[in-house]
């Protein structure tokens, strides 16, 4: 059985770290300032402030400090992870979920914090949000669709989304508990405590930056290992910023995810607004939802 944390309430606490890359402060301003303006209180982690000169925004162990007293703080009542990046796999052993286990509260994030929902999901079977970071409210997104789907999510309104058609979407309805993230990291957790068991669920997966035989040898390794199999459904959101060697592999994304995923008869659809770009709906991780992928678009909804 799932565990939801508790809805928000006005007045709530709303921890904003960064467990992962280095963000620079003045980034996340105009997230601050829109979560006080929707009636929360913000906690600023350490690692907000940090003095880091390299990629991360503290080490190892500043960062581990930094996440475990927001789990630990039971004033806090979610945390929204203000990037991503890389840095949660050196970490994600370490962290006790004991207090966060009697006390579930709101993780948001995506990207590296993929990490989280997957651990999450396969430990501790608690719901989370796979939704904007700080930088999404900046230039004008914290008045877009995709901030206030954040905001729809943890304040306990159910979402509905959809998106156009695409030639290679395989019609059909699934309703089942939808899991998945970033492909690199759920490729990265194969064989670790953190995996995700995929089977009747319907997984997401979205991506950023990567070489196209990469995409194509991350796919096989979840295909290998039995995670692209006897799924309810597969939603592909954004694979965005992709590369290319000098001797083009010679498929899209989409035609590679089309072939890889032939020979199964569940419910695909393609360019589902999940991403790293700006189109980014909120996603409530391990929470059931349905799926219809039709002629003329489709529809997630819980």
């Amino acid at each position: 059985m799932m565990h939801t944390p508790p809805y928000l309430q006005p007045g709530d606490t709303i921890a904003l770290i960064c467990p992962a890359g280095y963000m620079a402060p003045e980034r996340a301003q105009t997230c601050i300032e829109t979560l006080r303006c929707w009636g929360y209180t913000v906690q600023l982690g350490k690692t907000m402030n940090s003095h880091s000169e390299n990629y991360f925004s503290g080490t190892d162990e500043e960062r581990l400090a930094d996440l475990q007293q927001a789990l630990d703080d039971p004033a806090i009542k979610a945390i929204l992870c203000a990037r991503g990046g890389y840095g949660l796999s050196r970490i994600i052993d370490r962290i006790d979920f004991s207090a966060f286990e009697k006390n579930p509260k709101w993780i948001i994030g995506f990207s590296d914090i993929t990490i989280l929902h997957a651990h999450i999901y396969a430990n501790y079977k608690t719901v989370s949000l796979h939704a904007p970071m700080a930088a999404a409210f900046n230039e004008g997104g914290a008045e877009g669709v995709y901030v206030a789907s954040l905001r729809d999510a943890i304040e306990g309104r159910k979402a509905r989304y959809t998106s156009d058609e695409h030639p290679f979407n395989r019609t059909g309805l699934a309703t089942a508990p939808l899991v998945g993230g970033n492909l690199s990291l759920l490729a990265h957790l194969t064989g670790t405590v953190s995996e995700i068991r995929t089977k009747g669920r319907i997984l997401f997966l979205e991506d950023v930056g990567e070489y196209l035989y990469n995409v194509d040898r991350m796919l096989h390794q979840l295909k290998r290992n039995g995670r692209l199999e006897k799924l309810a459904g597969l939603v592909i959101g954004g694979f965005t910023e992709m590369k290319d060697t000098t001797r083009p592999f010679g498929q899209t994304v989409q035609e590679i995810i089309r072939d890889i995923v032939k020979g199964y008869d569940y419910p695909v659809c393609y360019d589902f607004p999940v991403s790293h770009g700006g189109d980014n709906y909120a996603l409530k991780h391990g929470m059931e939802y349905t799926l219809h992928v039709g002629v003329e678009g489709v529809t997630l909804e819980e």
